[in-house]
């Protein structure tokens, strides 16, 4: 039995020593972000995870909701068994249609309700553009072409110091770079390796500092690469530009306007710290789909029509100075783009999109909105996701001829 005591002892003091070595290094993150993942069943970040992250207040204004058109069948119109099949074991947690600023289907599954805020991940991205070019409207910005180290003199430094090459990339790039993914950051997107940098800046603690470190390897403009780190710089240079934190711009400026029904959350890198601006905004599954009713209503007002026309044109259409060389038929700036055939038709379709499935879908031509929130997606490569074909033939089978 001592020997027994022993061992455990010797296990438990061995365990709080790796513990203590990994506080005192660089990777310290890694014991929340093991604690928020593999203790929990989970090998990546998960859409509920928010409520262990410190965050900050996105206010809505109770005196300006505008709540969708109900259907009084909403929560009982059919589900093929194919889709049913699909979201769940995608572990779904809402699925929505919008059908002409009607709601017209409603389901979640459990633990999450219409209550419930889910983690956008990467749909912030699209969230944060329209930010910057309110921000831009309103004169607080000169323009997408503005030079980053306008705001972020530090950005690329580090490494320009020992590469003239790198200072000179680093020179170069604007926040358009940053928004349509051709900035040549030194960023390998992972959402399940443990050392890389997409999950130290997810569970660290000074997102500015993480940034910092980064180098910018490529002539900006002439690739598209999807890396989290260039919106992540774009918002911090939004925070620098207008003086206060993003989730007071986006209370005043877009959520207490769009008629959110609720708060959303920003979540933070630390207690009173920087918002997590390429992922992490935090909101109900029926405001998210008011971000969609904004795109279809062509910014209501508040987001210029035109930047929205230009950001839902896949990068190697469109022609503007600074980009150029390899680009994407399936990004814009910051919205995802599709083509999907479904009833002899072929649908343009502009999206939201986020890691584990989360989306904002807008068919245009039919004025419709598809959300769904969750924690699973199933892929299909080099097109969109399959989940999320299925997610929108079934809203335009059911709905589009009504």
């Amino acid at each position: 039995m001592n020997k027994v005591l022993r061992t455990l002892l010797y296990a438990a003091a061995t365990l709080g020593l790796l513990v203590f070595l990994m506080w005192l290094s660089p990777y310290r993150y890694l014991i929340k972000g093991i604690e928020l993942t593999y203790l929990r069943g989970q090998t990546t970040s998960h859409y509920l995870d928010w409520k262990d992250f410190d965050t900050r207040e996105i206010a809505n204004d109770p005196k300006a909701i505008r709540p969708f058109a109900v259907a009084e069948d909403r929560f009982e119109q059919p589900i093929s068994e194919e889709l049913q099949t699909m979201l769940e074991s995608t572990n779904s947690g809402s699925y929505l249609v919008v059908l002409r600023d009607t709601l017209v289907m409603e389901r979640y599954f459990d633990p999450f309700g219409e209550e419930e805020k889910a983690n956008s991940f990467s749909m912030a991205k699209t969230i944060t553009a329209m930010l910057v070019q309110i921000a831009i409207q309103q004169g607080k910005i000169p323009s997408w072409d503005e030079p980053v180290r306008t705001y972020l003199p530090w950005v690329g430094e580090l490494a320009g110091q020992k590469n003239p090459e790198y200072e000179a990339h680093a020179k170069a790039l604007t926040l358009r770079h940053l928004i349509t993914m051709t900035a040549g950051l030194e960023w390998n997107e992972s959402y399940t390796a443990p050392m890389g940098i997409t999950a130290r800046a997810y569970y660290g603690s000074d997102i500015e500092a993480t940034m910092r470190e980064i180098a910018v390897v490529r002539q900006p403009g002439t690739h598209y690469e999807y890396q989290s780190g260039a919106t992540q710089l774009v918002g911090l240079a939004l925070n620098q530009a207008l003086g206060e934190s993003l989730s007071a711009f986006a209370s005043r400026e877009l959520w207490s306007k769009i008629g959110a029904e609720a708060p959303a959350l920003w979540q933070l890198d630390r207690e009173n710290g920087k918002e997590l601006n390429y992922c992490c905004f935090d909101a109900r599954s029926r405001d998210f789909a008011k971000l969609g009713r904004l795109v279809l209503h062509h910014g209501e007002g508040l987001v210029d029509s035109a930047f929205l026309a230009m950001a839902q044109i896949p990068l190697d259409e469109i022609k503007l100075p600074g980009l150029g060389g390899e680009m994407t038929h399936k990004y814009g700036h910051s919205f995802w783009l599709f083509d999907l055939e479904e009833g002899g038709k072929t649908y343009k379709l502009s999206c939201f999109q986020g890691h584990l499935g989360q989306f904002v879908i807008c068919i245009p031509e039919l004025d419709m909105i598809v959300v769904r929130n969750g924690n699973g997606f199933q892929r299909d490569p080099g097109n969109m996701h399959a989940c999320a074909q299925l997610y929108t033939r079934e809203a335009i089978r059911r709905f589009a001829g009504r």
